[in-house]
């Protein structure tokens, strides 16, 4: 038989508080702001491709909620991945870890939103290849169902 239960403290419990769609990240904004304008164009002045390409895929604005900042660092990414030979790409990506290649294949998707010029995406489209071949399709998964936008 079963007891009878007059007990009412699981009432208690706020079930809202579990639901995904209420689900707010608590990130402090402020630490990630984009990547450092000054430190990227100095490296491309420098003519040193490769430590600009990795400078700029340290700190991205995947948290903050300011559009300016998100387009400044998109176009600071576009500027970089232009500014690298086709020969200098894939040892570029070799250098990256996973994590990293899936910022990367953020910012070539938010690229594609920015750039027009036919040059700009056959440039893009290289990248978007040699990403693809060493981070595969789960990358393209990962970016498209993560919820944090650049």
């Amino acid at each position: 038989m079963s007891k009878s239960s007059t007990s009412r403290g699981f009432r208690k419990v706020d079930v809202d508080q579990y639901d995904e769609d209420n689900f707010e990240d608590e990130v402090d904004e402020s630490q990630e702001s984009g990547p450092d304008e000054q430190e990227v164009s100095g490296y491309l002045m420098q003519g040193n491709n490769k430590q600009a390409f990795q400078s700029v895929l340290l700190n991205p604005p995947i948290h903050t909620k300011s559009a300016a900042a998100k387009e400044a660092a998109s176009q600071l990414v576009l500027r970089v991945l232009n500014s690298m030979k086709t020969s200098e790409i894939q040892s570029a990506i070799d250098s990256c870890d996973t994590d990293t290649l899936d910022v990367l294949m953020k910012y070539i998707y938010r690229c594609f939103d920015l750039g027009s010029d036919g040059q700009c995406c056959a440039s893009l489209l290289a990248w978007h290849e040699k990403v693809l071949a060493k981070a595969g399709v789960g990358s393209i998964v990962r970016v498209l169902t993560d919820r944090k936008r650049l």
